[in-house]
């Protein structure tokens, strides 16, 4: 199991070992966010499994989804993963340090100027405009450069990519050969809704794309879109949110393991009497004599303020010596009331530890509370938790 703590914690002078530093930063960690490393692979792999015989990719984004770019990508490389997929060049390079000989896309396209960090780091634009394109062929022509680059084409979606007519205006060049096109791909809008409408329409205008890119691997799906069925997998598929533990099959159970554990530490117990306010805006209102843990992590921490409770709603739980309890009153910057009155007095004391996500409180049940999707939750957790990494390559 690997610790990371904000190296800034600890005294530059120390004389502890690395593995004390790494144990009293975690005993003064407010907050622990736990990455299974094994979990990721493991979901990668039935992620594989589901996608046979297209290769799976993973998508790395913001700094892996919450979980770290460094440590996935080098667990995900070890079991075998090939190419990867983040949004920025800043990314791109941390990849590109810990996997050195994977393909790496950049999914927000190329910029003017930026070909020679391109190349420093051998990364490949998603190129998804014909400026993009045209800037990109001035640079490979000046220096000889052949590192190869993805199409976008948009299918629906209208965010990024080609139109359709702009692809095809491409075909010469595709048909001409020696063309540096490395993937053509597409993003699915709706993927996660198994009957909606445009799954059918975007798979229809893809395939007349793919096809047409003759001999150019072809990618459309994403983490939900391996689940609509073998014609939408193409050559490689592009999971991202179920690689974290999100499941990618809303309308189902989930087929993904969970990956995040998070706990934040209790700083202080009170008792409120029967009919005491608690909390900002004084809209949650004890109905009973009440204890109350408060705990060491708000909104500032990715602990959305909408996970709150008052007088008519009930808000998010999380886990107090085995038991769920309620949130009490309005999440703040730093800090939440929990409802721990149903808790044995002699389980719980200040600076034990409570879990936020974890078991059975799943990231998809935290965002339901939060009124967002798992996404979001996994990618805002805060920078002021400590980080620690455990599984086989953790331990490696």
């Amino acid at each position: 199991m690997n610790i990371a703590p904000d190296p800034k914690s600890l005294p530059t002078d120390s004389i502890l070992s690395p593995e004390a530093n790494k144990a009293a930063a975690l005993a003064a960690a407010t907050g622990i966010l736990t990455v299974d490393l094994d979990a990721v692979v493991a979901n990668w792999r039935k992620l594989e499994k589901t996608a046979v015989p297209a290769e799976c990719s993973a998508v790395i984004k913001a700094n892996a989804y919450g979980c770290g770019i460094e440590p996935v990508a080098r667990a995900l490389a070890k079991a075998g993963c090939r190419t990867f997929f983040v949004a920025t060049l800043d990314e791109a390079a941390v990849a590109r340090a810990a996997v050195p000989s994977a393909a790496i896309y950049v999914l927000n396209g190329f910029m003017q100027n930026t070909g020679e960090a391109y190349a420093k780091i051998d990364a490949r634009p998603v190129i998804g405009e014909l400026n993009e394109l045209a800037e990109w062929d001035v640079f490979c022509r000046r220096t000889g450069w052949a590192g190869g680059a993805a199409i976008h084409v948009d299918t629906g979606m209208q965010r990024l990519g080609l139109t359709m007519a702009e692809a095809q205006g491409l075909l010469p060049r595709i048909n001409a050969g020696d063309h540096g096109i490395s993937l053509v791909m597409s993003h699915l809008a709706c993927a996660e809704s198994l009957n909606h409408p445009m799954n059918a329409r975007q798979l229809a205008a893809f395939r007349e794309v793919a096809s047409a890119f003759s001999g150019v691997p072809a990618s459309l799906s994403n983490s939900s879109g391996i689940f609509l069925g073998s014609s939408f997998q193409f050559d490689m598929v592009r999971p991202g949110a179920a690689l974290y533990g999100v499941n990618p099959t809303p309308e189902a159970d989930s087929p993904m393991l969970p990956v995040v554990d998070l706990k934040a530490r209790i700083v202080q117990i009170r008792d409120v009497e029967r009919g005491e306010s608690v909390g900002y805006g004084g809209n949650w209102t004890a109905r009973r004599p009440t204890r109350l843990a408060i705990v060491s992590a708000g909104y500032a921490d990715g602990y959305f303020r909408a996970g709150s409770s008052n007088d008519g709603t009930r808000g998010a739980e999380v886990i107090v010596a085995g038991k769920r309890c309620p949130v009490a009153g309005r999440i703040s910057m730093d800090l939440m009331a929990v409802d721990i009155t149903d808790v044995d007095k002699n389980a719980v004391r200040r600076g034990h530890l409570v879990t936020l996500i974890g078991e059975g409180i799943t990231v998809d049940e935290l965002a339901h509370h939060f009124g967002t999707i798992g996404y979001e939750v996994l990618t805002s957790l805060g920078s002021r938790y400590a980080r620690v990494y455990k599984g086989e390559v953790a331990d490696g």
